[in-house]
Formats: structure tokens, sequence, C-alpha cells
């Protein structure tokens, strides 16, 4: 089954333009879901939505939107004033310049949506601009409102078609920076550098969408399983992380290598700028 389009509009270059619609990448319900149960009676709990001060309980459809300008105190928001704060950004994406793909920090990609053609009308305008931005090893910078907030994008090529990656605000993020002030002026060691490089290259591989299975969730519907037959499963031995610290890095990475490593080498002192 088909997913079903979150958004519809066109997608704009200069004046080249083609209809096109937005849909999720990620399938909602594949994972594992859980309820809230009384232990007691074996029934699940009811979430309701109450009155924070009349404790009066409402239903979803009841409510609108309110935005608090004191404690306290709010303005309701209805359709009618959020279709007043449509923008061009609400049915268009317009592309207002390319960016190098490498040089948007992976931080910065928040949710992902698949870019397609919609409809028959424009298929061609969409393939000669994949290729296009493809060939120019580009991301398009755009933006769209989606739930009724603006999200700046970036347009990727991916197979036959192009993803749409809403990116974060700088302001979403924390700065990284505090956390690696104390390393910034160690330089690596060319020899080192050289023996960790070789080990990285005898562990390349081609990424498999397996690799971001998650082992988890499959080993606890392992455990449903035995708790439905009324059977028990043996936990996997955990190993025990070495907590001490590495005295002698390049013994380290020429055992990772299979090659001999040094008896008893002198520590080596960290270098700095």
């Amino acid at each position: 089954m088909a997913p079903r389009p979150i958004w519809r509009g066109h997608l704009r270059l200069a004046l080249v333009s083609c209809p096109i619609a937005l849909y999720s990448v990620v399938r909602g319900g594949s994972g594992l879901h859980f309820h809230l149960i009384n232990p007691n009676t074996g029934h699940r709990i009811r979430m309701a939505t109450l009155d924070a001060e009349t404790d009066d309980e409402l239903s979803r459809s009841d409510t609108v939107k309110g935005y608090e300008f004191e404690k306290d105190r709010y303005v309701l928001l209805d359709d009618d004033d959020f279709e007043q704060a449509r923008i061009e950004s609400s049915s268009v994406l317009t592309i207002s310049k390319f960016v190098d793909a490498g040089s948007i920090e992976p931080i910065f990609f928040d949710t992902s949506y698949y870019l397609a053609p919609d409809g028959d009308g424009g298929e061609d305008v969409f393939v000669v601009l994949r290729d296009a931005i493809r060939k120019s090893r580009a991301a398009a910078l755009s933006r769209v409102v989606i739930a009724r907030r603006e999200h700046a994008v970036a347009i990727i090529p991916s197979g036959n078609g192009m993803v749409c990656h809403t990116l974060h605000q700088p302001s979403d993020l924390w700065d990284a920076g505090p956390l690696f002030e104390d390393i910034k002026t160690i330089r690596s060691e060319s020899s080192m550098l050289d023996l960790a490089i070789q080990l990285i290259n005898r562990q390349q591989g081609k990424f498999e969408p397996a690799d971001s299975e998650d082992r988890y969730e499959a080993r606890l519907r392992e455990v449903i399983e035995a708790k439905l037959k009324g059977e028990g499963i043996t936990p996997e031995a955990q190993a025990e992380p070495d907590h001490g610290n590495v005295v002698d890095l390049m013994a380290a990475l020429k055992a990772s290598l299979g090659q001999d490593a040094p008896k008893k080498p002198a520590p080596k002192r960290r270098k700095r700028a």
C-alpha cells in the first residue's frame, strides 16, 4: 500500500516548476508499542484530557489552540487565524540556492520526506532537476510549511527520486564547543594515524539496510514470545567494559592489525600544538 502524501505543492527553480508531493520516509507503527496497564486488574489505563482548573473532562475535538502572552492568559486561535498566516512556502518549494551536499553537518538534518512527482504532468521537469542536482553534487535549499510551521529544507537526490530533509535551526542545537575544549590543541602522531587508517581500510564495507536494524527490539520480541508460551529466556552474557587506561596506543593499534607489538614500549605523551 502506497503512503499518502503529507504535503502537496510545486517545486520551483527560477521560472521552472513541477507539481510534487512529500511522503513520510519513516513507516509508523513498525516497532513494538506498549500500553500502560493497571497490574491489579490487567486493564488498560485511559488518559483523559482535563481542564487544569476545574478538572472537567474534555474531548480533544472540544479544544482549541492558545498562545500564552502573559502568565495564565491566552489568545485563542482558530483555523481562520492560521489560514491568514499562510505564506508562499505553504504551497511552493522555491529553491533559494545550492550548496555542496557534504558541507551540511549531519546534526542539522531533522526529518526526511520522499519528494516525488505529483501526477503525470511535470515528470520530465522533475527528472531534469534531479539529474542536474545529482551531477552538481549539490543540495538545494528551500523552505516549506508543514503542520503550520515553516522549515528550512535541503533537497538531495536519492535513487530514482529525491529526499527533502528538514533542517534544525542553530538555536535548536546545543553548542558542542565546551565538550571538545580539552582536545582542540591535540594533534595525532603520523605513525599512529597511519595505523588507524589501515585498521579503518581493513573494515571498509558497503552500508546495508540491515546495519541499522534494532537488535534490542528483536531480542525483546523473543522475550515476549517466550512469555506468551510460559517459557523463560536466558539473557545474553554482557561483556565487561575495560575501564582501564590505554597506556600504549601504538601497541593496541598494531595488535588490532595483527602485527607484533613491542613488549614494553615507553608511554608517549600527547603532543599539543
